[in-house]
């Protein structure tokens, strides 16, 4: 036998495998830096019908597709959405709102468990501001923050309890590109102009104390159309 030859042919070997093994990390990484898709990443024939629908994309697509579970959750005060409106003795600057140590600052010995809330959607006259579960929020347990004049003058909130997990199993989400991809093709309308994509929980309210939220990818529109997809299940609701 060659060995030398056959030392070659191992040695070019290694370093094809070396190059092969470090295009995958590179491709590994490269993908993990990026965060968000854009209508170029959509197949043509999406692409095609989103023409003939005039349907635009006005931001990102995440590419993020982690695997959550469902959230059980129990609610301390009135039904969702239906809380108490509390007047604020002394008027605050509607600009700390946008600042998380400010607003803390100057609410949090007001509103219960506010660092558990992060900012939403911005409305004429309130902001909102979602209970946050595993560092996304829970488009359903609001904290409403009313304001007039520059001034935030009351808030009306939902106080939640999370309960341990059970029986859930974390599964991968579907990613958003096949949401946006399905909605487009079967439930948005002529015309419409997607304005946010987020990944969140999102569950039906039953009258109970005790509810569940599920893994959920949240499809805003500019007209303030609302669709709610499972991200698991790929079940759509709208609102």
């Amino acid at each position: 036998m060659d060995w030398g030859r056959a030392k070659s042919v191992l040695i070019f070997a290694f370093l094809l495998l070396n190059l092969v093994l470090g295009y995958q990390l590179w491709s590994n990484i490269r993908e993990g830096l990026r965060t968000s898709a854009d209508v170029s990443d959509l197949r043509p024939e999406t692409q095609a019908m989103m023409e003939e629908k005039k349907i635009k994309l006005s931001t990102s697509i995440p590419s993020e597709t982690p695997a959550l579970r469902d959230l059980t959750y129990r609610v301390k005060t009135k039904q969702l959405g239906k809380g108490v409106r509390h007047e604020l003795k002394e008027p605050v600057d509607s600009k700390v709102v946008f600042e998380t140590k400010e607003l803390e600052e100057s609410l949090g010995g007001i509103i219960p468990e506010l660092k558990n809330y992060a900012l939403g959607p911005v409305y004429e006259n309130e902001f909102i501001l979602y209970r946050m579960a595993e560092g996304r929020p829970m488009f359903d347990v609001k904290l409403e923050l009313f304001y007039k004049n520059q001034k935030i003058i009351a808030f009306k909130q939902d106080l939640i309890e999370l309960l341990p997990p059970q029986d859930a199993v974390s599964q991968s989400v579907l990613s958003a590109t096949k949401v946006v991809t399905s909605l487009i093709e079967n439930q948005l309308p002529n015309g419409a102009v997607i304005e946010e994509i987020k990944l969140g929980y999102h569950g039906q309210i039953f009258e109970s104390d005790i509810q569940v939220s599920a893994p959920t990818w949240r499809v805003l529109l500019e007209d303030g159309g609302q669709y709610y997809m499972n991200a698991i299940s790929g079940e759509v609701v709208t609102e």
